[in-house]
């Protein structure tokens, strides 16, 4: 990627991040007296596992059933919606972005969390910056090759550790586990983290996913033990 590229792509993401940021300050990870829950750093001295929630070494898997074997050389992503510019991405040209390293934990709303997982990836932010959102856009919805998704709040969603992974513990992403690239979002319950993505919705206002409409919360903060609505 050229330096140019880069510095427009850094350039777009901190301009959107900039709309949203007093929504993300007061984020319930970020303003409640909690930890975030994201990594060994940001736990603050504080419990490491949220209410109601116990640590497991292995790392369960739970979806709907479907498992879809997508090749990379097939695998897309779409970004559209309330955007300027819809974009569509290839494999190489996901990889060709800036690519970040984290450590963060994996919090299932059926009470297990796996702790300190290290992911390789894309910021969700990156992605999102190239298409523009249109300033009206609050929400996006997560669409899967496996008819799955979900919403999340552009404030939760533009935070630096919201990820679009291929990578986990030095290893390529296992496919039951959303392998070529899922999302991952340590501040809230690992079901706002679309398995198999493969388009980003943005949205003028909000709408339930798919376990959301089943009774599940829309906002899904693990550290409010926020798991219904």
């Amino acid at each position: 990627m050229s330096d140019d590229k880069l510095a427009r792509i850094i350039e777009a993401r901190m301009k959107l991040k900039g709309r949203f940021e007093a929504q993300t300050a007061a984020s319930p990870a970020l303003s409640d007296a909690k930890p975030q829950g994201t990594g060994p750093t940001n736990r603050h001295g504080m419990p490491q596992l949220p209410v109601g929630q116990h640590e497991v070494d292995k790392w369960p898997v739970l979806d709907l059933g479907v498992h879809p074997s997508v090749p990379t050389a097939e695998w897309k992503l779409v970004v559209d919606g309330a955007v300027k510019t819809q974009v569509t991405l290839r494999w190489e040209d996901f990889l060709a972005l800036p690519q970040v390293e984290d450590v963060s934990d994996f919090h299932c709303v059926t009470t297990w969390s796996k702790m300190d997982l290290r992911w390789q990836g894309v910021r969700f932010s990156d992605l999102i910056a190239l298409a523009e959102p249109d300033e009206a856009a609050t929400h996006v919805m997560c669409h899967a090759y496996d008819g799955y998704d979900t919403n999340v709040p552009l404030a939760e969603a533009l935070k630096d550790d919201v990820l679009l992974v291929h990578t986990v513990d030095g290893e390529p992403l296992p496919l039951v586990h959303g392998g070529p690239c899922r999302m991952i979002t340590p501040q809230l319950y690992a079901w706002k983290g679309a398995k198999w993505i493969n388009r980003i919705e943005l949205m003028v206002g909000d709408r339930p996913g798919f376990w959301e409409q089943r009774g599940y919360s829309m906002s899904a903060h693990p550290w409010r033990n926020d798991r219904y609505g």
